[in-house]
């Protein structure tokens, strides 16, 4: 049968309605009285049975659902909004998955959509305005609720005839490339004709979208190669400088014998690392066939053994993406990242991320026509990039938005990643003739279809009406499994080259492994039926890859992927053929030599001239008539003040590898520069990657020139300033500037950006070995600044890495300046002494903080450092070096003298949260409300609570719960502890390695759900594992994507499948114990496992864990009280005392009726409450209880003890991990279960 089921939120829960709400009222200036949220779901080959079952299991939840099978909208004012034909939704996709866990033989599919009523009072006016507002006609639709369909499947699209295409005149050309939607111009379509003549034969349309593809900017970085036939720079104070540059580019072209190859962008973003290689001072990096990301050999030290390892690293951008669909853009730009080291056989395990917005307070009135308003593309592209990471399980630790009116032109959205891998697990050979190429992950659809030649066309009004085929919906946990896959070394070595599926999909994701192909397009695993061959040739859909391996080893390579629930298909094989050849059910589509593919079409030539300088270098102005009022001016500032908001929406602490969390300090408010992670050993390690960034648009738009050299300096000086040592940074660049015009103007921009990183490289000794281009960033008569991001990277000791908060009263406070040359160059002799001085004191432990000083100058660092201990300072300076810019320059406190020569003491770090500028005195909780009130209008940091009940409601007199304290079993010296890896579990790593560590044995088990053979084998290996362990553990993470709706709603799916509830039965009835953390206590509570102690007994007036009242992720840290220890788990704690522990969560709200709660307390299954770290005590207080939890309860325990499930990530921490953190990080739940089964 066919059905439509309504789900809504009880009133209690309607959390996403009301925010929708406010948002709507706020941006849209509506009278909005009242909005109902409903999901929908259009269910397709369920019987009535089936649809009981799932009613409360997939569909809704008891306790905070309704769920109905008719809603009545007569009279009302609605709007229902579905997904387009062809978009992943991960909603249903889930669903369906939670179904098949209830009947696996189920062949059912689920639509899913959503309904908007609003009170009846809204104008038609209004109405419309919130349909705009609502339906992105890039991604979604309205719905007619009068249907009940399933997805449209189009028939196949015949392939164009291409009659006649050889016999094309050049006047004919230009209006083929038009009418035809063409990236290509005229002179490559003639290199395409010229080609079909030699083969004596018309193209096939497959062909013809091939190679469009291949030679797009996107792909083959058209403006970058256009050769530069004339260079010219024009008169300015700078031009002798710029001239030198210039001529020292050429004279090392004739050094390296590159004079015969053309003179272009691309030449000058890699020379500079050619010839530092060729000096011998860029041995560390690694040369290989494969150059998907940057890589070098790094020494890791390993439980005291140091390992050969490979650090990769890259950055992406999705631009173009972002700018029509934010949320899927911004998802797909870190997947397309993360795929890039991740085909170089490294595990990721970092992430930054770099944006660039226009003006996100503007009204949503003030839109430019054909533009999304800026606030929606800025929230909703955090949101997309923040919940892609979240879910593949990615350290995400430093965010930064940068705000110009360049970026209204089209949005910057970078994802810059890093990888590792130990060397010796990595194999990278030529494929030979007779190795085959397999094809795994995500299935094939229409979206993403001409994604790479959308990229690099200039956009327009029409571009939100005309591109829905170009945007991508990334499934994240598909990803996270080929994380896993490529960890396990003896996968890894079976690879002899691979590549990511990204721009271009199959025709350049396996056309490029090697030279000869034969490729199958009829193997290729689709979404739905219906494509044809150029879809199939060029769809963009994500989360998929590709390797060679030798055709002895497919077979075993195969089991691999099945063992961790991947799809994987044998697509291609190499021949020796020198062509790609492409078959669709035995017919030839595609047949094409590979050196015309390489040819990348014909050459292009433009002119360039460099723009000239004003001699005035830019110097910031803040609003105010006293220096009370310019401090203010600039803490308030859009590219100063506190993104906490954002940031906290990205998991910062996944990975069990943060050494500095994104903000410091005992309030954690003083914002760090780096990000800090240490490498993905299985052992212990203190080797981390310290990575940092730098750009600033004014001084870019002012001087491309000076703009790329001081990112570079910014990003070496940032590493410095953190404990690391600049001499080892390898760089990576991302350049973004307008399209390319005959105006040769327009080309003297990235000229002029790419010489000035050029010099840099050379006077510090520090090459950029990668980068990215993105060159079309212009929309009608607006374009981005002129755009070169550096991004830096280095090794470090954790155990020597420093943070940025002030630590002491009475410390004295340094700055170690930078003196620009006169032409405001940066004085790189000066910056190497300085910042190698710097680099000795902190290696003495000299340098207790460090700020390296950036957009907002000394007043800036003086109070980002003041901010994270309420901590205040006494500077006394010209009021001239407070607000200009002084890149390089790093303030620094210190107990003591530092030694450093022109280290210049400017203050002392005081108690009376102060900050006294030459006597001027200006409170620092005016100045931090300043500092953090403007992003807050945007993304909020804090949430009002829903209510005040936060005090215990026990009288002390009911009786407690007998608790099991010791195991009455044979003593175990090593208990086993069994993971199970659902779909969306991201922490199984982390948790292992906890465990292990405390002296458990631990085994992890993947829960397999492809077939419907998959879940009955899976359901049968997790009982047979939970009736051997001592341990179950349900680690943290995303269970099928937090789908449908709701989180753990799969693995309570499986906890209350008949067999596993009677294994977990058993295992509690032997003194076995369980662990649920975040998604596993969720999982837990929705079992009913807690708090009843076992599954199945949930009714309407059951506890569970509900969206966070700020309705979105929360990572930071948080102190936790402990209620009670009575439990195996909590054995040796004292009541009262405190934990300084990660979270990191969408729904982590304990809502639990009164009753209850007394009964909860009553008999002590409350294990740990959110608490104030100043008075121990337990709050309601946001952020302190940052998910608004009732009675702010953090953590519960079953009855007996024996089932611990709390929200916060004691795994996370070891040594040398969150150190700019105050507390005690150190929660030895661990090892109390460990204790327990020996007996001790």
């Amino acid at each position: 049968m066919n059905c439509r089921l309504f789900v809504e939120k009880k009133e209690s829960f309607r959390v996403e309605a009301d925010s929708l709400r406010k948002e709507l009222v706020e941006n849209l200036q509506l009278s909005l009285k009242s909005l109902r949220l409903i999901n929908v779901y259009d269910l397709f080959g369920f019987t009535p049975e089936l649809v009981e079952k799932c009613r409360y299991k997939v569909f809704g939840e008891i306790v905070t659902d309704d769920v109905i099978d008719e809603c009545c909208l007569d009279g009302c004012k609605y709007l229902a909004i579905e997904y387009l034909p062809g978009q992943f939704d991960q909603r249903a996709s889930s669903a369906v998955d939670c179904v098949k866990l209830i009947d696996p033989n189920a062949n059912v599919r689920i639509k899913s959509s959503r309904l908007l009523i609003f009170d009846n009072g809204i104008s038609e006016a209004e109405y419309e305005a919130i349909r705009k507002y609502m339906i992105n006609k890039v991604e979604c639709r309205e719905k007619d609720l009068n249907r009940l369909v399933e997805n449209e499947i189009a028939d196949v699209k015949p392939l164009q005839d291409l009659s006649g295409f050889i016999d094309m005149k050049p006047e004919d050309l230009a209006p083929f490339c038009k009418a035809n939607g063409l990236a290509m111009n005229a002179d490559d379509l003639n290199e395409v004709v010229k080609y079909f003549n030699a083969e004596k034969r018309n193209p096939t349309e497959t062909e013809l979208r091939i190679l469009d593809t291949y030679w797009s900017d996107h792909c083959r970085h058209t403006t970058f190669t256009t050769e530069l036939t004339e260079i010219n720079i024009d008169e300015s104070f700078i031009k002798e400088d710029i001239d030198g540059t210039f001529r020292m580019y050429l004279k090392m072209r004739e050094e390296l014998g590159r004079t015969k190859k053309g003179l272009n962008l691309m030449d000058m973003a890699t020379i500079g690392a050619r010839y530092l290689k060729s000096k011998g001072l860029l041995n560390d990096m690694e040369v290989s066939e494969e150059n998907n990301a940057c890589s070098i050999y790094v020494d890791v030290d390993v439980d005291g053994r140091i390992e050969k390892w490979l650090l990769q690293f890259k950055n992406e951008t999705h631009n173009h993406p972002t700018e029509i669909e934010p949320f899927g853009g911004a998802a797909t730009c870190l997947g397309g990242a993360i795929r890039d080291p991740l085909s170089g056989r490294s595990y990721v395990y970092q992430a930054m991320r770099v944006t660039g917005a226009g003006d996100i307070w503007k009204e949503v009135s003030e839109t430019i026509p054909g533009k999304l308003p800026q606030k929606v593309i800025s929230k909703k592209a955090a949101a997309g990039y923040s919940s892609y990471g979240n879910q593949v399980g990615l350290a995400t630790t430093l965010v930064k938005e940068i705000y110009h009116p360049g970026y209204t032109a089209k949005r910057l959205e970078i994802g810059a990643v890093v990888g590792a891998v130990k060397a010796v697990d990595v194999r990278r050979e030529s494929p030979a003739p007779g190795d085959v190429i397999l094809m795994f992950g995500g299935r094939t659809g229409r979206d993403g279809i001409g994604g790479a030649t959308g990229s690099s066309k200039e956009h327009t009004e029409a571009s939100l009406e005309t591109c829905g085929s170009e945007v991508q919906k990334g499934n994240a946990p598909e990803e996270r499994k080929i994380q896993r896959l490529f960890r396990r070394p003896e996968v890894t070595r079976l690879i002899k080259k691979s590549n990511d599926f990204g721009a271009g999909g199959v025709c350049v994701a396996i056309g490029e492994l090697t030279d000869g192909l034969d490729i199958y397009l009829d193997r290729v695993p689709v979404k739905y039926r219906g494509l044809n061959s150029t879809e199939l040739a060029i769809s963009e859909s994500q989360e998929r890859m590709s390797v060679v391996v030798e055709a002895k080893d497919r077979a075993e390579f195969e089991s691999y992927c099945r063992e961790e629930n991947i799809e994987v298909t044998h697509v291609a094989d190499v021949t020796d053929r020198g062509r790609m050849r492409m078959f669709n059910n035995g017919e030839i589509v595609a047949d094409l030599s590979r050196s015309f593919i390489d040819s990348a079409g014909a050459t292009h030539y433009a002119k360039a001239t460099i723009n000239p300088v004003e001699d005035a270098f830019p110097c910031p102005e803040y609003a105010g008539e006293n220096l009370n009022d310019k401090f203010h001016s600039l803490m308030g500032s859009a590219n100063v003040c506190s993104q906490k908001g954002l940031v906290e929406m990205f998991d910062s602490t996944i990975g069990r590898s943060t050494v500095l969390m994104p903000y410091g300090g005992k309030r954690q408010a003083s914002e760090t520069q780096v990000s800090v992670q240490k490498l993905p050993t299985f052992g212990y390690t203190d080797t981390a990657s310290m990575m940092a960034f730098g750009f600033n648009p004014v001084i870019s738009s002012w001087s491309p020139y000076h703009g790329a050299a001081y990112a570079v300096v910014e990003a070496c000086a940032k590493v410095v300033a953190a404990g690391g040592r600049y001499e080892g940074m390898r760089f990576s660049y991302q350049e973004y500037f307008e399209r390319m015009t005959s105006d040769p103007h327009s080309w003297g921009k990235p000229m002029s950006a790419l010489l000035g990183s050029l010099k840099m490289q050379l006077a510090l000794g520090l090459p950029s070995i990668g980068g990215k281009d993105s060159m079309s960033g212009t929309f009608e008569n607006i374009s981005v600044p002129p755009t070169l991001v550096a991004f830096g990277i280095t090794t470090v000791n954790a155990g020597k890495v420093i943070s940025s908060d002030f630590k002491c009263p009475g410390d004295r406070l340094y700055l170690v300046k930078h003196e620009a040359l006169a032409n405001h160059m940066p004085n790189t002799d000066q910056l190497k002494k300085n910042w190698a001085a710097i680099e000795d004191a902190v290696e003495l432990g000299k340098v207790k903080a460090a700020f390296a000083l950036t957009e907002g100058g000394l007043a800036e660092a003086v109070c980002k450092m003041a901010f994270g201990n309420a901590l205040g300072a006494n500077i006394n300076i010209d009021e001239s070096e407070l607000f200009s810019y002084s890149y390089g320059s790093i303030l620094l406190e210190a107990d003591a003298e530092l030694g450093i020569d022109g280290a210049i003491p400017v203050g002392e770090v005081t108690a009376d949260k102060m900050i006294i500028v030459n006597g001027n005195a200006m409170e620092l909780e005016s100045l931090e409300h300043a500092y953090l009130g403007r992003h807050d209008r945007i993304f909020a940091m804090t949430a009002e609570p829903d209510s005040e009940i936060c005090a215990v409601p026990y009288d002390g007199k009911a009786k407690k719960s007998v608790k099991t304290m010791k195991y009455s079993g044979t003593a175990v010296e090593s208990p086993l502890v069994y993971i199970p890896v659902f779909p969306g579990t991201n922490c199984d790593y982390d948790s292992a390695k906890a465990f292990r560590k405390a002296g458990a044995e631990v085994h992890l088990g993947v829960f397999c759900n492809q077939t419907p053979e998959d879940v009955l084998e899976s359901i049968n290996r997790m009982k047979a594992e939970i009736d051997k362990t001592n341990i179950l553990m349900l680690s943290g993470g995303f269970s099928s994507g937090d789908e449908p709706d709701g989180s753990g709603k799969f693995i309570a799916s499986v906890l209350t499948n008949e067999l596993i509830a009677k294994a977990i039965d058993a295992l509690l009835d032997r003194g076995g114990l369980i662990l649920g953390i975040c998604n596993g206590f969720q999982a837990l509570v929705k079992s009913g496992l807690l708090p009843y102690g076992r599954s199945g007994r949930l009714c309407a007036q059951s506890p569970t864990l509900f969206r966070n009242n700020i309705n979105r992720h929360i990572s930071q840290m948080v102190s936790t009280r402990v209620a009670t220890n009575q439990s195996p788990w909590l054995k040796s704690f004292k009541t009262g005392e405190l934990h300084s522990i990660a979270m990191s969560h969408g729904e982590g709200k304990f809502t639990v009726s009164p009753e209850l709660a007394a009964e909860l307390f009553a008999n002590e299954q409350v294990a740990f409450q959110y608490a104030d770290p100043e008075t121990g005590l337990p709050t309601m207080e946001s952020p302190l209880n940052p998910n608004g939890s009732n009675y702010a309860i953090e953590g519960i325990i079953s009855p007996d003890g024996q089932i611990l499930g709390k929200m916060g990530h004691s795994e996370r921490y070891e040594q040398n991990l969150f150190r700019n953190i105050a507390g005690n990080r150190y929660q030895t739940i661990f090892e109390n279960a460990v204790s327990y089964f020996r007996g001790e």
